[in-house]
């Protein structure tokens, strides 16, 4: 399918039903709901990437929480991940404010978009291969639409790095072999494959989850000093 622009991709997307695991989870998430948030409608759909259409950096997630992204509608809104990611791309410049709780909060990105290779909350925060393979070609469409500004990615963990080589590849650049190693910090030069493709920077960092922030293995300044290198290589 090509699509326009990303609002009508996204538009496509948020009706997705290819995965039947997770059409049933995010689904039974939103009817059960959590006891603290047993008022609010849950949004219960694939959750869409967020940013202007014209981003020069990317973040990479894993995918939507369900009492957050599942609960809100929006990526990384309404959890405690997203309280870290936005608050230091906040500090950082690439965005207006540092909360985001829900959808119509005045919450903006600047310059920049958020999204995930797995657009569906998953049973214990877990896609499976399968999973994630059926749901590339979204990413590999984002990639495309966004090609004519992105130049730098962002990509928080391990999971979402390997996820993005191949959706990269099919999206016009030219992963090196051997693939370039996840880790806190890296960097490495991706050359474009397509005379319509610009290079492009790209960046690990660890992921915003609970277990990296509550432990210390990922701090404010840690995040903060891989999103202000992105933000300088995308000419923000």
């Amino acid at each position: 399918m090509v699509y326009r622009n990303l609002a009508a991709m996204d538009a496509a997307l948020a009706d997705c039903r290819a995965c039947p695991r997770l059409v049933a989870w995010r689904e039974r998430v939103a009817r059960e709901k959590r006891a603290s948030f047993r008022d609010e409608t849950y949004w219960g759909r694939p959750v869409t990437g967020y940013g202007p259409a014209d981003a020069r950096l990317l973040v990479v997630g894993l995918a939507p929480a369900a009492h957050g992204g599942n609960r809100t509608g929006r990526m990384f809104t309404g959890d405690r991940s997203g309280d870290v990611l936005y608050a230091a791309m906040y500090e950082v410049g690439l965005a207006n404010q540092p909360t985001a709780t829900h959808r119509g909060d005045g919450f903006e990105l600047l310059g920049a978009r958020v999204t995930a290779p797995v657009h569906c909350a998953p049973p214990d925060n877990k896609p499976t291969p399968d999973e994630r393979d059926r749901c590339r070609h979204w990413l590999i469409t984002e990639l495309g639409l966004l090609a004519p500004t992105v130049r730098s990615i962002v990509v928080l963990g391990g999971w979402g790095w390997q996820a993005l080589m191949p959706a990269l590849t099919e999206a016009g650049w030219e992963v090196p072999r051997p693939r370039p190693k996840f880790g806190h910090g890296v960097r490495y030069s991706i050359a474009p494959a397509r005379d319509d493709r610009n290079p492009l920077e790209l960046f690990g960092s660890y992921h915003v989850s609970q277990q990296n922030t509550f432990t210390g293995r990922l701090t404010p300044a840690m995040l903060e000093a891989v999103l202000s290198q992105a933000k300088s290589a995308a000419g923000l």
